[in-house]
Order: structure tokens, then sequence, then C-alpha cells
């Protein structure tokens, strides 16, 4: 920080973006549970889950992505849009994060649109079920249709293979099956086998399972294909025993039909809600693994994943219960289990995704699918920090995002780790936090305020939970400020200020809010004072450092400033505050949408939606300053860097970097493409966070040492250079010298450099001891010269052609070149620019490349050649005429007409 204060300005650039993974559709996992493939605005996104790092891109037809699968060795993935259109990816090697091609494209692999898809163990064969009650198997790695299953009473549901592991069993003798559920409440079984014994009835189904009610969504067997079960959503989970005779119905064509015995339901378990998604886990919930007690989970409509026994008894839930009007969009709409993680994935309605572990019902993994827009970010930081703590000591380890959502998420800000934190029942608006980030506010719009802290004090682990609420607006709650100081010795919170679209300010008092939750009840905080405010929405709120002023910025076009007078409890006389109005802010043309107080000096900044930011005096409160340059509504404003720099968001999408002295920008950071509601600065302002509409959010980082050093390294080696340069030239190393000069990219030194050798030559008349430049030397380096500096170098004569001032060095040098490079090499060297390990005969587009820029040369070179061609042939006859003057100047014409007078 010593050095940065020495700097004048501090600059940013981006570290790492948090962007939408998930928008709704289906999702893949590979087998070792390390990386997801999840659907993002018609392309699939193949994505680390550990390190939330994006390693492919496969994009689609425009189309939306209907179904998906992901083969067991993670070697191919296949995608179904709505067109409908088939697409099989390759899966890279080396994952960069870029769009990868499909490796085949099937269009119409259906008449209608693939709602389900699975791919069999082997990752052989791939079946799709389509709207049109048709069911197909491909054969990946050819692209053939293997099998086409009709007969399906309307919307194919759910598909699974089941092909049982068993050694034992000869390879005629093994057993590979479709199971498919339909619409029609019917499960069917098809034997993928019977085709190559030419069964009659190879694409009947062996057997038909009847015993939903409503459509199954989810299938599973057993490794050993001895059990199926299905759920559906008439609320019930039916476990199937498998080890029927469905098989002799191929070998019996038919004749004795009376024999074949059908699955038949050995369980009914009612699970009380819809079932989205059902199957089998291995795992040691009650302490029991025998084959004979298989586990199942089950997920639907109430947001949970439920772990049951053979016996149809409820273990246990992963993940936790929503209120009622939640459970819409909290019902799991796809969920899988993951064996080498025993643990069981998750797909919500809201785009989120959770990964449970099974055996302790912990969340081990959360991913945020889509924030959509994003309105108030604030840092946190785990632990407690005394109010005298340097900024550097304060790690902001958190950041909260209050989102177009009732959840607030908190995001670590060196992992993917993610808490969703439940409470309000309406859309959070503003988010604030307390000195050192330890404690932070909310407010919604369900008319309501609340104060959340960590459980522990653990950098790693910390979870926040609601500790304390504020109720009593009549409106919601669009911005909320809390106290920004406290004692060295006591650590406990003042008050808390909400600003409310019922115009009105009212003061809370925290004093008894406790700094850590440990499932205590959560509190109800007393108001102190309610104040009537502004004649419009109140969009912001700020408390003054030293927590003696608070500032308001309203729709009314207008910035109050107002005493904050607090008494804290002593004794039996309980706490007591009020706030007193100093002044009012007048000058904008729109509402302000953010006030901020300057940390160091007494001014109040200011942004509005007429496009600027204002520094207002608090002595008197007029505007001493006035910042423009944003395009758009500016939303965010904050100071920096001991006041002497601003930083502001806007609609536009931009963030920028001004000079509160100069009022003019010094830097803008893009990387949004909508309006920039959130901007969030760490204790120590090394990083500042911007949050936008359009669900991206952007972590800048402070560069200004690095830029400042790489600025020093620079001049250090240009002043290096420089003095190279002179020296080469005084030892008459003219090779060095001139691929110095066009390595620096100084046209000028080569100037000066070959108008020395040619004036030298001139006065020495060298050229006729065989130089074309006027130095032998100078002739060995334009005949030896690199293709990449030759094409500069004659970049550089056009450009000195263009002046008549220059064009003698210019004509000299061009002269020199044709004379001792023939026309090919200089036409090669003008191809190779960008590579020279690539040569223009090995590459006719490069060297067609190298004749264009080379003919755009000449066609440059010609016109101010032929300009200075006609000036010297004038000046030649001028020249004659000089010459004739002063020749009879030495002859009789003036003594000629002296006579003359003489006579008259």
């Amino acid at each position: 920080m010593v050095g940065n204060q020495r700097l004048k300005y501090r600059s940013y650039k981006k570290l790492r973006t948090i962007e939408p993974l998930h928008t709704g559709g289906p999702v893949a996992i590979t087998s070792n549970g390390s990386n997801i493939v999840t659907c993002l605005s018609g392309e699939a996104l193949f994505t680390d889950i550990k390190h939330g790092r994006l390693l492919c891109r496969f994009p689609s037809d425009g189309q939306s992505i209907t179904s998906l699968c992901l083969t067991p060795d993670a070697s191919h993935l296949v995608t179904f849009t709505d067109a409908p259109s088939l697409r099989l990816f390759k899966i890279p090697k080396t994952l960069t994060g870029q769009p990868a091609p499909p490796s085949r494209i099937t269009a119409r692999p259906h008449d209608a649109p693939v709602h389900v898809c699975a791919v069999d163990p082997t990752s052989t064969y791939l079946a799709s079920g389509s709207a049109d009650g048709v069911v197909k198997v491909w054969e990946i790695s050819t692209g053939h249709v293997t099998h086409v299953f009709k007969g399906h009473g309307g919307v194919v549901s759910a598909l699974k293979f089941n092909f049982p592991r068993n050694e034992s069993l000869g390879q005629h003798e093994r057993v590979a099956q479709l199971i498919t559920a339909s619409v029609d409440t019917k499960i069917r079984v098809f034997d993928l086998t019977a085709t190559s014994r030419n069964d009659q009835g190879a694409l009947r189904p062996v057997a038909v399972l009847e015993g939903h009610v409503s459509v199954p969504r989810g299938l599973d067997v057993t490794p050993d294909g001895k059990w199926l079960v299905s759920g559906g959503r008439d609320a019930v989970v039916l476990i199937w025993d498998m080890t029927f005779s469905g098989a002799t119905l191929g070998q019996n064509k038919g004749k004795s039909k009376a024999l074949v015995t059908s699955p038949t339901p050995v369980k009914t378990i009612p699970v009380m809600e819809r079932v989205e998604a059902v199957g089998f886990v291995h795992c040691d919930c009650d302490g029991s693994s025998t084959a004979a007690d298989q586990h199942l989970f089950t997920a639907g409509e109430k947001g949970v994943v439920k772990i049951w026994n053979w016996k149809g008894t409820l273990l246990h839930h992963l993940g936790t219960g929503w209120e009622q009007e939640q459970e819409e969009q909290r019902q799991v709409l796809e969920a899988m289990y993951i064996p080498t993680l025993e643990a069981v994935l998750s797909v919500h309605a809201d785009q989120n995704i959770f990964i449970h572990s099974v055996n302790s019902g912990k969340l081990t993994q959360q991913l945020i699918g889509f924030n959509d827009e994003i309105v108030d970010a604030a840092f946190l930081s785990p632990a407690v920090y005394p109010s005298n703590a340097s900024e550097s000591s304060v790690h902001d380890n958190y950041i909260a995002l209050a989102t177009n959502s009732s959840l607030i998420r908190v995001y670590s800000t060196s992992g993917s780790s993610v808490q969703l934190l439940p409470g309000h029942s309406d859309v959070v608006l503003s988010l604030d936090r307390s000195a050192g980030g330890h404690v932070f506010a909310s407010g919604s719009k369900d008319n309501s305020a609340r104060i959340w802290a960590p459980s522990h004090s653990s950098a790693v682990s910390a979870q926040w939970t609601c500790v304390a609420f504020c109720e009593g607006h009549a409106g919601s709650v669009g911005a909320v400020a809390i106290s920004r100081t406290h004692s060295d010795t006591d650590t406990r919170l003042r008050f808390l200020f909400t600003g409310s679209q019922d115009r009105t300010i009212k003061m809370w008092d925290l004093s008894d809010v406790p700094l850590t939750s440990d499932d205590q009840q959560v509190l109800k905080c007393r108001s102190l004072t309610t104040f009537k405010a502004h004649e419009k929405d109140i969009n912001s709120l700020d408390v003054a450092p030293t927590d003696q002023l608070l500032a308001s910025g309203s729709q009314d076009r207008t910035a109050n400033v107002y005493e904050i007078f607090y008494r804290p409890s002593s004794g039996s006389r309980p706490p007591s505050g009020e706030i007193k109005l100093l002044g009012t802010c007048k000058g904008h043309k729109r509402g302000v949408w953010n006030v901020k107080f300057g940390k160091t000096e007494r001014v109040l900044a200011t942004g509005s939606g007429d496009k600027t930011i204002r520094l207002w005096s608090l002595e008197d409160f007029t505007c001493v300053k006035t910042f423009e340059g944003h395009a758009n509504s500016v939303l965010r404003v904050d100071f920096i860097n001991h006041g002497t720099q601003l930083v502001s968001s806007a609609s536009d999408g931009l963030v920028k970097l001004w000079s509160t002295r100069e009022e003019e920008c010094t830097a803008t950071l893009d990387n949004h493409e909508d309006k920039v509601w959130a901007l969030a600065i760490s204790t120590d302002e090394r990083v500042i966070v911007s949050a936008a509409a359009d669900s991206v959010v952007t972590f800048w980082e402070d560069c200004t040492e690095e830029y400042e050093q790489e600025k020093e390294a620079k001049r250090v080696e240009q002043v290096l250079k420089e003095q190279d340069f002179v020296n080469y030239i005084a030892l008459h190393d003219y090779r060095r010298a001139i691929e110095l000069a066009l390595s620096m990219q100084q046209p000028g030194k080569l100037f000066l450099l070959f108008g020395d050798i040619k004036s030298s030559a001139t006065e020495s008349l060298s050229v006729s001891n065989g130089s074309v430049t006027g130095h032998l030397a100078v002739d060995e380096v334009l005949r030896s010269l690199s293709g990449q500096d030759l094409a500069l170098l004659l970049r550089y004569v056009r450009d000195w052609n263009s002046n008549a001032k220059t064009s003698g060095v210019a004509q000299s040098v061009l002269y020199a070149t044709v004379k001792l490079r023939p026309i090919e090499d200089i036409v090669s060297a003008f191809g190779n620019e960008s590579s020279d390990a690539l040569s223009s005969e090995a590459n006719p587009r490069k060297q067609a490349g190298g004749r264009t820029a080379f003919k755009e040369l000449i066609d440059s070179l010609i016109p101010y050649t032929q300009r200075h061609l006609s000036r010297l042939g004038r000046l030649v006859q001028e020249s004659f005429v000089l010459d004739y003057i002063l020749s009879e100047m030495d002859g009789e014409i003036f003594e000629g007409e002296g006579h003359v007078v003489a006579g008259e």
C-alpha cells in the first residue's frame, strides 16, 4: 500500500468472472464426478466442477437442446435439438474453453422432438425416444440405426439400458435389454439381441409392465439386472423383479405365449410427491451393505432428494425443505447417482445444481446455474476485526449477491463454492455490510430487512444465517445502511437504517444482535425512529465513516444529508436514536440512484439518471464538481485511493475510474452487456467487483504496481537500446544499428542513419567505389535483411517518400533495395511478415497476400515519386534559365543597355 500511495492513479485488470452456467435443459455428468455438461442459450458447456472452469463449448444449430447424454467413458457427447437434429461431439483431449465442432450431424433423426436419450454402459449404443412414441437405437461409432421400436402410446418419458454384468454367461446367453416408459403409464422391455436371432417378434416388447397410473419419469436397474425401480408422477415408486422368462417369447415364435411371465412389482413405496427421478444407490446409510437391502433415491416436486431402503422406509433427506411458495421454484427436474463419489446430483427448476453425499447427507458441491439480474453486491469476511485493524489485515474471502430472487448468493472469492441463503419471501433489492464485513444486512420486496452473521469464524467453511429481522415498512425496502464503527473493546453492532418505497427512513437498534449464529432464535429488532424523507422512492442510503452523518438518494432528484444521534443503552435506559435533516443537495435532472460519503474528506458523491456524477460539499451542500462520460444512468459510485479517484458503474454496461482533481475519466473497464447495478470494493481496494443484469460477475484486480513496473522496465530497456544504437553507429556496425532501429520501431533514427550515410557518400564520392548506398557495409545489410525487417523498412520508405524534405533519403534506400535484391525476394518478404518460418512457395495463400501487400506499397509510392520527378524536372529547367542569366552576366548584355542609356 505504501508503493500505491506514491502512484497517481490506480489501474485495474480483469481477474476472473462468474458467468451463467445453466439456463435450463438436460444435464449430464462424467462417471468420476469431476466434469459436468449443462445447457446455456442453445449450447452445451463442459465445466470443471471443482474449480468452476469452462473446459469446452459444444454449439448447437441455434435451437434449444431438448436432450443430451454423455458416454460413460466420457469420449463423446450427444445432443438433440428442437430442429430436430442429432449432433455427436468428440470430447477434445486438450480442453481450452473453445468451441468444439460436431463430428457428425444427423438431420431429422426423428419426426418429432427427442426428450429422452440414454447410452449403454459399454458406450456403444445410443437410445433416443421422441414425442411421437418412437424409440430408436443407434450405433454411436457409425451412426447407423440398429433398432426402431414403435407402439408407445405417446411421448417417451424415460429410457434405461439393462446390460447385466455376469461374466459366467456365454456371449449368446448374455442379456441386452432396453427399458422404456411413456405417457400411457406403461413400461416396456425390449430384447436387443432378438434381431440377431431373426425372431418374428424382435421389435415387439418381451414384457409390458403396468402398475403406474401416471407417467413414469424415472427408471433404473441394478448392476446385476435383477431389479428394476420406476417412479412416476403418481407419487409412487415400484420395485420390479426382472428374473422373468420373457426371453422365451421369441424362442417359442408366438406359439406358447401363456408360458411367458412378466415382471411383477414386489414393492410399492408411496413417496407422497410427484417423482421426477429415481435410482439405486450403493451406500451404508443404516449400517447395512448387503445386496438384499438395496437403497434407492427419489426426487421430485418438493425439491429434496430422499433416500429409502428396500422396505420402503425413509432414511433421510439430502437437502433442506423449503417454504410452500418456493416449492415450484425448487422442485427437482432431474437427478442422477454418481457411484465414484457416492453422491446424488439434483437439478432444480431455479437452474441450481446440488451434489449431496449419500452417506453423510451433506451438501458437497453447489452450482448456481443462472443468477439472473444482479442488483447489489457486498464483500464479506467471516472473521471479526477490531475497528483499528489495517486494511491489509482484513481478508474479504466471500461476496454476497442480491439477484432477482429471494435467495441471497454467497460466493467464495477464490473458489467455486457458493451458499444460498433462504429467509426473505420476495426479491432481495439491497445489501450492506458492517465494519470489517463480518455481518451484513439485506432489504427486500417483502417490506423487511434481515441481518446475517456467520455460524463460526472459520474462513474455509463459513456459513451465514439470519440472526435478526426488521419489520415495519409499508413498502419495499430498497436501501439499507449499517453502522460503520465499533469500539475496540466492544465489537457489537450499533444501528441500521432502512429506506423504503413508502418514502420513509427507519432507524433500528442492533445492539442485541449476535455477531455469530449458533442455531439460536432469530431476533426481532426494535425501531428507534421513523423519518419522512423524500417525495418519491428512496434508492440509496449511506452512513459516514464516523457514524455521524446519513445520506439518502431518491427518485425525486435530490440527496439529503442528516445528522445521526445515537445513544447506546446504559443501565436500565434502553438505546435511543434519531436523525435531523441538515441540508439537501439539489441539481440533478433525474433521480439519484446512489449516494456515497468520502472516506477522508467531507464530500458526498451522487450518481444520477441524468448520466452524471456530482461531488457535493458537506459545508454548504453545493455541487463542487461534475463528472460526465457515461452514456446512460449512473447506478453506483464509490471512492478509492484515499478519495483521489472515483469508481462508477452505469446502465451503459461500463465501469469507469475518475480523477477527482482533474474531473476526467482515467480508465474504462468493459466486460458487461447490460446495466451494471452492483459495485463492491474490497477493504484493501485490491479488488473491485462489478455485477450486472447480464448475470455476469467480474472481479477487477489492482494492477497499478505491475503496470508501473512494466512501464519502468520498458523505459530502461528503451534507454539501453538507444545507447546501444549510438555505440553501433560510432563503431560503424551498421548491421546491428539498422536491425536495432527496426526492432525499436523508430523510423526517425533510421532516417538520420541513412541520411548521414548519403551525405558522407556524396562528399567522399564513395559511390564510384561500387557501393549503391554509399557504404559497402550498408549494402550488405540491405542485401541480407530478413523478410519481416525488409517489409517494415519499405513501409518507412513509403512514409518518407510522401514528404519532399525526406523523399531524397527514401528514393536512395528504395533504389538500393531494388538494385540489391531480386523482386521475388521483396514480394516474399511481405508474405512472410507474420511468420518467417513459412515460405511463400510452401504457402500459396500467404504468397498471394504478400503480392497484395506489395502492390499496395507500390501503388502508394508511384504518385509521390512522379510528383517528386516532376518537381525535379521543373527545377532542372529553372536551373537552365539561371545558368543563362549567370552566363550573360559575364557577357555584354548589361553593357549594351548602358550605352543606350548614355546615348539618350
